[in-house]
């Protein structure tokens, strides 16, 4: 049966261990989250993906709902299957495209339709296709710890898409895509910051505090 491992080779419990990260620097935590990121072997990347799937019934949406996801880039955690099982079971999938420094897009993703660089790496949507507003977000993420808290890679986009999108009335589910390891004790939040709604990892959906 297939176990799942930190980057250490080590077998977490079902809930992870928080590591021992500094509580107020932002950047040190992202650095040594992404560091742990970085030294999973190919094989747990292969693992996880095919995990991430198995949910794909389970994080809060219904058929005809639109679900934004990502391209994944450097060692992220690959949502490419469970965007196509979410697509098998009706959903509308988007994914972002980086339109500036300061803002990113979602457009609808037609797997016949070749993609384009999207900006950072990542691939997206051409321009022709139609901009959606998502009902769920699958957001990548550098670290999360128990209370659906988060850090992003540093320039903002999600924030202010989430902002966007709360401004013209919309609450999209928010799900933060990550490896057990991005797990830790404390993320310093800010009160502008929205909380995960859950976080789902290779060792499936985590109980957090700000899921409804």
């Amino acid at each position: 049966m297939p176990h799942s491992t930190d980057c250490r080779g080590r077998h977490p419990s079902m809930t992870g261990t928080p590591r021992s990260d500094p509580p107020e620097d932002k950047a040190a935590i992202r650095a040594a989250a992404l560091a742990r990121r970085d030294a999973l072997a190919a094989d747990h990347h292969a693992h996880a993906a095919r995990a991430l799937a198995d949910h794909a019934g389970g994080i809060g949406w219904h058929p005809g709902n639109i679900v934004s996801g990502f391209w994944p880039i450097r060692s992220e955690i690959d949502p490419r299957p469970l965007m196509e099982a979410l697509a098998a079971r009706g959903a509308i999938i988007a994914l972002p495209a980086v339109i500036d420094r300061q803002t990113i897009v979602f457009r609808r993703h037609d797997k016949a339709v070749p993609l384009v660089p999207g900006g950072f790496g990542t691939m997206a949507p051409g321009p022709d296709a139609k901009p959606l507003d998502p009902d769920l977000m699958l957001i990548p993420l550098s670290a999360f710890d128990d209370g659906g808290n988060r850090i992003g890679y540093g320039a903002g986009h999600y924030d202010r898409a989430i902002a966007r999108l709360v401004a013209k009335g919309r609450t999209p589910r928010l799900v933060g895509l990550a490896f057990e390891c991005q797990r830790v004790n404390r993320v310093p939040a800010e009160p502008h910051d929205v909380p995960l709604h859950t976080v789902l990892t290779e060792n499936g959906l985590q109980a957090l505090p700000a899921q409804r």
